[in-house]
């Protein structure tokens, strides 16, 4: 069973203002909060669709799901092993081509936190891996391993803000010279090594911005998000609703920017008496400020600060 918190619960599932019989998408899976009150709301007569990359997600959904009380039948929940950038495809190959609403949570859950096998977590000592679907791609060792200097202290810096990511990088590539890095307490243990004492004894741990930006490029979750949210508003049914969280800023820069590019409609220069370009808004902005958590769930899930919701309704 699932350790994960769901985030902003309420406020996501009542903003997709969800009907018995609606085809919902939940993109990324997850503990499965989310999905089990969207299959509250639409009922047998509707439809549940989702994605998640990790494998054990899915399992211990579906263990999860077996077990509650929600009202569900075989044929209203479709469960895709797969990236949420595989939206379209994998809907068309189930013969749906357009859905009612579709909601994104894109932080990490707990339990994938806590799987000693995956090595997201900078606690302990487990391979270093960070991949979401295990099967393929690209590990967090090979990334340490293998890229040049140039591309590590990239990574560090647009990914995870971390300042110190050339000290960091040099100290990363001297190690690995004698001997390259497998396991996440390795480099751990660099990673405290490259920065100043007042930094390592912040309320933040010094491997945290390094082990975020690591997992954001093992996992490109920045260019599939891209992908997601132009594939997820194509396919949205007029008045429909899209919803993402963000927790990650650079997540958010790229959800806002691309909900703000679709609710703008004319592209004329303001000079232009009359609009020439015939360009309409494809969405409304629902929000236009993010929904965050309330002080209460702060103080229940303190992982649910930096959490914002962004909405969008398609035209």
């Amino acid at each position: 069973m699932t350790i994960h918190t769901t985030v902003l619960l309420k406020e996501t599932v009542d903003a997709l203002q969800l009907k018995p019989g609606m085809i919902v998408v939940d993109a990324t899976l997850g503990g499965g909060g989310h999905s089990l009150e969207v299959l509250k709301k639409i009922g047998k007569t509707g439809k549940l669709i989702a994605f998640d990359r990790d494998i054990d997600a899915i399992d211990r959904f579906k263990k999860r799901i077996a077990v509650s009380s929600v009202e569900k039948s075989d044929e209203n929940i479709k469960l895709f092993h797969d990236n949420y950038s595989a939206l379209k495809d994998r809907l068309t190959s189930i013969d749906i081509f357009s859905v009612d609403a579709i909601l994104a949570d894109l932080g990490i859950s707990s339990d994938q936190l806590i799987d000693e096998k995956r090595g997201i977590s900078f606690q302990g000592s487990s391979p270093l891996d960070m991949r979401m679907d295990m099967s393929k791609g690209i590990t967090a060792a090979e990334v340490v391993n293998t890229y040049d200097e140039h591309n590590l202290i990239k990574i560090l810096r647009e990914f995870g803000d971390e300042k110190y990511a050339s000290s960091i990088v040099r100290n990363i590539i001297a190690e690995r010279n004698i001997k390259p890095f497998s396991l996440t307490s390795d480099l751990v243990e660099i990673i405290e090594r490259s920065v100043p004492g007042i930094y390592r004894r912040k309320k933040i741990h010094p491997a945290t911005r390094t082990f975020q930006a690591l997992r954001i490029e093992v996992n490109q979750e920045l260019k599939t998000l891209s992908s997601f949210l132009s594939q997820a508003i194509e396919i949205l049914k007029p008045g429909s609703r899209l919803a993402v969280i963000s927790f990650h800023s650079g997540e958010d820069v790229i959800v806002k920017e691309t909900f703000r590019e679709n609710a703008r409609g004319c592209i004329c220069p303001p000079e232009f008496p009359v609009c020439r370009c015939d360009e309409v808004p494809i969405v409304k902005l629902i929000t236009r400020s993010p929904i965050v958590a309330s002080e209460q769930e702060i103080l229940q899930n303190p992982r649910s600060r930096s959490a914002k919701l962004r909405v969008v309704e398609k035209v």
